[in-house]
């Protein structure tokens, strides 16, 4: 590129990230996710790096956030509050401790300490104490200049008016503690869900809902917003002193505020690099949306030796997941029909990569949804993918309609075999008790890993068995043969006898996974869960009544009628009766022994295990009265520690939580009166 044609693409690039800034900061509307953002500020990044003649003041690269908006009363930052650089995989995480060991004057094999901790997705905020006594609060702003939002910020329940007295830590003459201000997933949904009703406009994202609630001028909106704050560092302090990052979030919790959590300290970078896998794998199971893992080097001393650029720290970096928002358009819309009639509509896209996964569909959900986002086929559209599921079109982006874009509307017949349509609320459905379709879902419902466990009992096989007349309905799945089997394209020798060693092992499912694999509606994994530890044998949860399954916490009305409605149901009763004949038992639950160590125990495991398998043995700890937790915490009550641990291993030493080897771990199960061989 020559250096006019830089020129000319460093002016768009400003004036496209200029007006993204707009829209987020100012509006609170983006229109484009946080990683196509990103792409053009790493472009722009790139491009004055080549030509750093092209630099100016006012470019978006030369600051940090947004300028105070009008009507905030702007508060300077003693310190600066620089943006991170950020990491996008293990190897640019590995080149950021390299730079680290180049800049300190270290050999490549020095084992530098870092503290990580979760990148909360929220609005940064810093709040002044002097004497122990909020004084201000204000927003990151461009940095260096911050919106003051003292009133607003003493709204929310999880920030401190007073400092809390500890022994432990004195309480400083004068403390700038910095951190995220946040709204909790479940919250989010929640609000929208009010401003929908209100015929508001909604947010896009829990960070969109944060920044919007915390920046208005009339604290009683504020107030009426369900946010948090948690802690993550400090900027000046008089009259107490840190030695590492460590220190200061340890600190910060004794003086009353939330911190980052899980938080691990270690040397070399490897290790961190496995906790920022883990927290990716896990980033649906907390409470807040996590965007990354923030690494830093934990000796603040270094800090001083290793300084900043003029945006950002070098001695810290932010480790980005996977983005999950990215804009795309909408080219056609299909209905899928589900094993209880749902028709629900899916919106087909250009193919994106979101979430390192490439999609080409985003589910609608039901045409109330259609109606409220005012979607049509072609419109250019945000779409969001969490964890594994189908991703979600969240936002409309109307200023790119060119007019000829066409209306969704709802089928008038099924999709699937032409049968009447009829409308429940905002659902449509098919009335066709026998429609393939929802055969079709039903088997792969049964077939799924949470449920029967059937591997290779997939879509495609699903509708291979319907199609072709070998099941007609659930039970006929226990009465395949191989030769059957063999007939369906794709199936060799191998293949169909894993499908039917599959099928064999699924009759002896746990009650719980039975239950959920029926389909029964308004019976999700957790419902199954609790009706199996509640009646502990299929039996009695046939028998049970309205009155009995409602007087069962986490049953509603409309479960418990859903689950009498099946069980007077002439079809489902014959088909139970036939899968029962075919040999399928559900395991019924044992109480556990009361001498059993892992009763009302909370069990947490890292590593791998010699002996048995991760599912092996956290069923044998749920069937002797344990609960098996994913992550450790405070009410963890033992970590068993296998070859390799994990951060969890970390975090367990962090917290003093008792750890047993996998020796100590069989001695318990020997001790409780399992057989181990």
């Amino acid at each position: 590129m020559t250096k006019e044609e830089a020129r000319k693409r460093i002016e768009e690039l400003r004036e496209l990230i200029n007006y993204h800034n707009y829209r987020y900061y100012v509006l609170n509307d983006p229109v484009i996710s946080d990683a196509e953002y990103d792409e053009l500020f790493r472009e722009l990044q790139k491009l004055e790096e080549q030509f750093p003649e092209l630099i100016t003041p006012d470019s978006p690269t030369q600051r940090v956030g947004a300028p105070v908006q009008e009507g905030f009363k702007p508060v300077r930052h003693t310190i600066p509050m620089l943006s991170l650089q950020d990491a996008r995989n293990e190897d640019e995480i590995r080149d950021f401790d390299a730079r680290v060991k180049r800049f300190l004057g270290l050999p490549m094999d020095e084992k530098i300490e870092y503290a990580a901790e979760p990148k909360y997705d929220g609005l940064s905020c810093e709040i002044v104490y002097r004497y122990g006594v909020l004084e201000v609060a204000s927003t990151r702003g461009d940095g260096f200049t911050g919106e003051d939002v003292t009133p607003n910020v003493k709204t929310i329940k999880t920030v401190p008016l007073r400092l809390i007295k500890n022994p432990d830590v004195p309480i400083p003459t004068y403390i700038e503690v910095r951190g995220e201000v946040l709204m909790p997933k479940k919250e989010f949904e929640k609000l929208n869900k009010e401003l929908i009703a209100k015929g508001e406009k909604p947010f896009a994202n829990p960070r969109n809902a944060a920044s919007g609630s915390l920046r208005q001028l009339d604290p009683s909106v504020t107030a009426s917003r369900p946010l948090d704050f948690v802690a993550w560092g400090v900027g000046a302090v008089e009259g107490l002193s840190f030695k590492t990052h460590d220190e200061v979030l340890k600190a910060l919790g004794k003086l009353g505020f939330k911190t980052a959590n899980p938080t691990v300290v270690t040397k070399g970078i490897e290790e961190i690099i496995e906790f920022y896998k883990e927290l990716e794998e896990k980033r649906d199971e907390f409470e807040y949306e996590l965007d990354g893992v923030v690494i830093k080097v934990n000796d603040m001393e270094l800090w001083e030796r290793l300084g900043t650029t003029a945006r950002s720290p070098r001695y810290a970096i932010a480790a980005k997941f996977k983005p999950r928002q990215k804009t795309t358009r909408i080219i056609d819309v299909v209905y899928q029909v589900g094993r209880t009639g749902t028709i629900t509509p899916v919106a087909v896209l250009e193919p994106v990569e979101v979430g390192g996964v490439i999609v080409s569909r985003a589910s609608l959900h039901n045409f109330d949804e259609v109606e409220r986002l005012g979607v049509m086929i072609g419109d250019k559209v945000l779409v969001q993918r969490a964890g594994d599921v189908i991703p979600d079109v969240v936002k409309v982006i109307k200023e790119e309609r060119t007019g000829k874009e066409r209306p969704i509307t709802p089928p008038k017949e099924c999709p699937v075999c032409g049968a009447e349509v009829v409308r429940e609320g905002a659902y449509y459905k098919c009335v066709n008790a026998s429609c393939p379709a929802k055969l079709v879902q039903a088997l792969k419902h049964m077939g799924s890993r949470r449920a029967l466990d059937i591997e290779g009992l997939g879509e495609k096989t699903a509708r291979l068995l319907v199609e072709k007349g070998l099941v007609k309905d659930l039970a006929d799945v226990f009465y395949l043969k191989k030769e059957q089997l063999l007939q369906l394209p794709g199936f060799a020798e191998k293949s169909a006898q894993n499908l039917l060693d599959a099928i064999e092992r699924a009759k002896n499912s746990p009650l719980a996974r039975f239950i959920y694999a029926l389909g029964i509606p308004n019976v999700g994994e957790y419902t199954a869960g609790v009706l199996a530890e509640k009646f502990k044998s299929w039996d009695k949860l046939a028998k049970a009544t309205y009155d009995q399954l409602i007087s069962i916490k986490g049953i509603g009305g409309e479960t418990a009628k859903s689950i009498v409605s099946f069980f007077k149901e002439e079809r489902n009763l014959k088909m139970l009766e036939k899968m029962f004949a075919a040999g399928v038992k559900p395991q019924s639950i044992e109480e556990a022994p009361e001498e059993s160590p892992f009763k009302g125990k909370t069990v947490v495991f890292t590593g791998a295990l010699s002996s048995m398998t991760r599912d092996e043995a956290k069923a044998l700890v749920e069937k002797l009265g344990g609960k098996v937790s994913n992550s450790v915490s405070r009410k963890t009550d033992f970590v068993v520690v296998g070859e390799n641990p994990g951060s969890k291993y970390q975090r367990a030493m962090q917290l003093g939580i008792k750890m047993i080897n996998e020796e100590e771990f069989l001695k318990m199960l020997r001790e409780a009166g399992v057989s181990i061989t």
